[in-house]
């Protein structure tokens, strides 16, 4: 079975008519009224029926990050320096807006399997520096360690400093990798949340214990429209130690879903990395659209977007996820 993908926001009107009973009784401390709770959440009353009408509207968010020949973003521009397509076909773009004011939903996720396991202390502290950085009373963020298991340990998401930095101070070290289990976990997790969405991961890029594979992995964050971004940690200079297959998986990871990679192979190296994440989060534009009649037969739409009408924007390059899904997986 199948339902609509997240990656296309349905706009949900719900229209309530509530018939009132003739002479109804006032309800007191003894009535016999019930109330049940729906899987969303919300509290429905049996004595008051209701009739709902849903309205899907098809708007695709993509959200864009700019940056020039020097890795630099690109701040400043306007609704009409972009150009973007669906599947080679160019769209009208509906919703323009700088990202910079809009809610972040953040999961960090810490490999602190054995591989990692000198430098955890030292992650466990430019972590903090990063939290305190870029989260802000509007954000949320949550903490996953995973090692043989992926565990939430904040746990759900918080903008508590005090209570994240605890939960990063409590992150324990594990023996293998469950790597790919918890970008699956992470990004099933922020498809729930609204606004932008981002996965930040510090690993060394092996997994050797995951339940799920990488193409299992990429879905669940496309479908949950995360932004990766990936801090390999090389603690070998040579090619000697490293999971280079691991490595490449998070780069393809990280590029299709419009996020970066970043190596760290120091505690200076690391800190940058988060700099870097952060003044990026800051610039980030949001272009929204409704599909045109689509002429393909494939669940999966590709997106290209394009920057024109400025200086040099030639060598900038519009950083994107690759597409979305019209259906969601029945994970």
């Amino acid at each position: 079975m199948r339902k609509p993908a997240p990656s296309i926001l349905s706009a949900i009107l719900l229209i309530s008519f509530c018939s009132l009973r003739a002479q109804q009784p006032q309800s007191s401390s003894g009535s016999n009224s019930s109330a049940q709770t729906s899987p969303g959440g919300q509290e429905q009353r049996q004595s008051q029926p209701s009739t709902t009408l849903k309205v899907d509207v098809n708007l695709v968010n993509v959200f864009v990050t700019v940056t020039d020949q020097h890795g630099a973003p690109i701040g400043g521009l306007t609704k009409n320096n972009f150009v973007l397509k669906e599947d080679d076909r160019e769209q009208t773009i509906r919703v323009f807006d700088k990202e910079s004011a809009l809610p972040l939903s953040i999961a960090l996720g810490i490999d602190t399997s054995l591989s990692t396991l000198h430098d955890l202390p030292l992650e466990r502290t430019s972590a903090k520096r990063f939290v305190h950085e870029i989260v802000r009373p509007q954000d949320a963020l949550s903490v996953y360690a995973f090692a043989e298991t992926v565990r939430e340990v904040t746990p759900g998401y918080s903008s508590d400093l005090k209570r994240i930095d605890e939960s990063i101070d409590h992150i324990r070290p594990g023996a293998a990798t469950a790597l790919f289990d918890a970008v699956y976990l992470a990004s099933r997790a922020l498809d729930h949340r609204q606004g932008r969405k981002v996965l930040v991961l510090i690993t060394d890029g092996g997994d050797t214990v995951s339940a799920v594979d990488y193409k299992e992995a990429l879905r669940a964050a496309e479908e949950a429209e995360a932004l990766v971004y990936s801090i390999i940690i090389v603690p070998i200079e040579s090619s000697a130690g490293r999971e280079t297959g691991g490595e490449h998986a998070l780069i393809q990871l990280s590029e299709d879903t419009g996020g970066k990679y970043y190596y760290a192979t120091s505690i200076a190296q690391l800190d940058e990395a988060f700099r870097k994440i952060s003044d990026e989060l800051r610039t980030q534009y949001l272009l929204a659209y409704y599909p045109s009649q689509r002429t393909s037969l494939s669940e999966f739409r590709r997106i290209e977007v394009k920057v024109l009408g400025v200086p040099d924007s030639a060598s900038y390059r519009a950083r994107h996820r690759a597409g979305y899904y019209t259906v969601k997986s029945n994970f």
